[in-house]
């Protein structure tokens, strides 16, 4: 049975080593490769000493503690010190008597394996946040330290180069700071920001990112951005940041960890003083039950257990274009009861299209489209551009037109040139009736329109209305399946919005929402989000990041959407999701559930073998061996399982 558990433990280490090669690890780290290296020496070492194969004396005591000195002496230097400091709460302290009593006992591979086991599990605790960045880090070896300026006409190093500065990229290089381009087009990589695998287009005036690759196209971008302030940089630095947000069970398993030492090594004490002393039984059998306890209590698998797990996570959702600040926030998601949805930005893109078009009094569609985009095309309102959007998209070219004038917050006039040199009027309905005569047909598709939260832009050649445009804010497409597996989940999706509220009900509509709040200033959704928290108790904000601020502040977890550009996001959210993508969020809430469900298996995994084994310790039938193979079996368990979180992938959890 020993031997088949040490068989156990050495596919599992073997197994391990092949998982780590595939993550991405720091593979020329040559201390990591020894420690694996180390571990499967002395656990072959082990297995051989069960089956009665030993290194003999007086070599063996000198072999293992090369091993033991190699690999743990931070461990047992660290151990030595909390002797002289009297600080029994040191997990080190634990360590070192272990060592020190198994190699009292004779026991010296057991005394290799606890120390190299210890010294992985220490090791493995940074695994996660590394996979979360290894990325990054690759892609911060591979971006250029210099950029080519143009007024210089030679490679400057990016720290020294200031805002407004316009540098030229090649095609294939690596874009070096944030910009805007001015002159050429490409295709931009932006995998390392949003992780979007599809490459996309860029023109004059289009945003750039550092450390996005230029695909295809020679580009001269003017810089906005010094290189300590880019969207990447941010990204490394909050990721680096993360490590230290660490999540409630982190926190209470090291608060534990302090009263857990001292009482193990008090219970150590006990087992073999009672018997021995007062019970006058056999010194070295006690003295091997109490070594065995305080072998099997290290607490390997406990410590691990969490930053592994969520560490991974972390990892894994980074991969997919969601920047987590921490291990406290994967763990709130898996608590939230309600989510809190901005419309605009969020729900929405932000951007009018046009909706409905109503020719009237026998207009063509054409004739209405395509004059009205020759008056609009003049405007940069946004609404004025969805309708030239919306002619040339149906294959109508805007007509030419002339003598165009604004008239601040009733609409435009302009001579069309193609119409027989008619006067153009667009506008709201009020501006229209000033200089033509309307009927109660326009009138009643306005109302139509308004009640379904859209905006009406009424035109007129001349005489009467010749049709009315209607527009509206484009949904995303992701928007109603992603709020669908929201509500599958148990979780009740609210809009906050400082839209109208008919607008807000006509996008509620659309997407499945049922609890609407319109007309919201930036404080008043900070107070709804306490309302929500007092009837939820756990309650997410998802929204742009910047009128959204202090409502994100204020919730359980902060997130803000299409946070690629926007300083305020990033900076304000405690997860960014830098893809603009809704659907990201339903799966960040079923990974932190994983998560969560992962850690409670190994902990609980942990201190049942614990309780075990100190069970059997105090009784006298605990075995040493035995007490490894267990520990050794229970703890790459937990780490397997735990970086298993990195592949965990984004399905839909409802039928489509």
């Amino acid at each position: 049975l020993l031997f088949k558990q040490e068989k156990i433990a050495v596919k599992i280490i073997y197994k391990l080593n092949k998982k780590l090669q595939t993550m991405k690890l720091p593979i020329k780290d040559k201390k990591f490769l020894f420690l694996l290296f180390a571990i499967t020496i002395v656990i072959s070492l082990e297995v051989l000493s069960i089956i009665g194969i030993h290194i003999p004396m007086p070599y063996a005591p000198f072999v293992f503690a090369i091993f033991i000195i190699g690999i743990g002496y931070n461990v047992l230097w660290n151990g030595v010190k909390a002797i002289f400091k009297l600080q029994f709460s040191s997990i080190n302290l634990l360590m070192t008597i272990a060592v020190i009593g198994a190699f009292y006992l004779g026991e010296y591979p057991e005394a290799a394996v606890v120390i190299v086991l210890y010294v992985l599990g220490e090791r493995l605790e940074d695994i996660g946040i590394e996979n979360s960045k290894s990325a990054l880090d690759e892609l911060v070896s591979k971006a250029p330290k210099t950029a080519f300026v143009k007024t210089e006409n030679t490679n400057v190093a990016i720290d020294k180069i200031a805002v407004g500065t316009i540098i030229q990229v090649k095609a294939g290089e690596m874009i070096p700071l944030d910009g805007k381009i001015i002159s050429g087009e490409t295709m931009v990589d932006e995998a390392a920001i949003t992780g979007e695998p599809i490459a996309k287009d860029k023109q004059i005036g289009d945003n750039l990112f550092a450390g996005t690759l230029n695909k295809n196209g020679f580009i001269e971008m003017e810089t906005t951005k010094l290189s300590v302030d880019t969207t990447f940089s941010k990204i490394i630095r909050l990721t680096f940041e993360a490590q230290g947000n660490k999540s409630e069970t982190q926190k209470f398993i090291q608060k534990f960890s302090k009263y857990y030492t001292p009482s193990i090594i008090a219970m150590a004490i006990l087992v073999f003083v009672i018997p021995v002393f007062v019970l006058q039984l056999d010194l070295n059998h006690w003295l091997q039950q109490a070594i065995t306890l305080l072998v099997i209590a290290c607490p390997c698998a406990l410590v691990i257990s969490t930053p592994v797990a969520i560490y991974a996570a972390i990892g894994n959702a980074s991969a997919k274009g969601a920047l987590v600040k921490g291990g406290k926030y994967i763990e709130a998601l898996a608590s939230i009861k309600a989510i809190a949805l901005d419309k605009t930005r969020t729900i929405t893109f932000g951007n009018p299209i046009v909706s409905d078009i109503f020719p009237l009094n026998g207009t063509s569609r054409e004739e209405l489209l395509a004059c009205t985009a020759g008056a609009e095309i003049f405007s940069e309102h946004p609404l004025a551009q969805a309708i030239v959007d919306a002619s040339k998209k149906e294959g109508f070219e805007p007509h030419k037109a002339e003598a165009f004038k604004s008239i601040m917050g009733k609409g435009a006039t302009a001579k069309c040139l193609v119409c027989e040199d008619e006067t153009i009027y667009v506008g709201k309905l009020e501006f229209i009736k000033e200089h033509q005569p309307t009927d109660n047909e326009a009138e009643k598709i306005v109302e139509q329109l308004s009640s379904q939260g859209k905006t009406s832009v009424v035109v007129s050649f001349g005489d009467g209305v010749a049709g009315i445009i209607g527009l509206m804010d484009e949904i995303k497409p992701d928007s109603a399946a992603a709020l669908k597996e929201i509500e599958v989940m148990n979780i009740e999706p609210v809009m906050l919005t400082g839209d109208s509220e008919k607008a807000a009900n006509y996008v509620a509509e659309q997407v499945g929402i049922k609890k609407i709040f319109g007309n919201m200033l930036p404080e008043n959704k900070a107070d709804k989000i306490k309302e929500l928290l007092q009837e939820y108790k756990f309650v997410a904000m998802v929204g742009d990041g910047i009128n959204d601020a202090p409502a994100l502040a204020q919730s359980t977890v902060g997130i803000a959407m299409g946070a690629a550009g926007s300083d305020t996001a990033i900076e304000t959210a405690n997860i960014a999701l830098m893809n603009d993508k809704l659907s990201l969020i339903p799966f960040l809430i079923r990974l932190s559930q994983k998560t969560l469900r992962r850690i409670k298996f190994n902990t609980i995994g942990a201190i049942a073998v614990k309780i075990i084994f100190i069970t059997l310790a105090f009784v006298g039938y605990s075995n040493l061996v035995f007490a490894i193979a267990a520990d050794v079996g229970v703890t790459l368990i937990v780490i397997l399982t735990s970086l298993n979180l990195m592949k965990f992938e984004n399905k839909i959890a409802i039928a489509q």
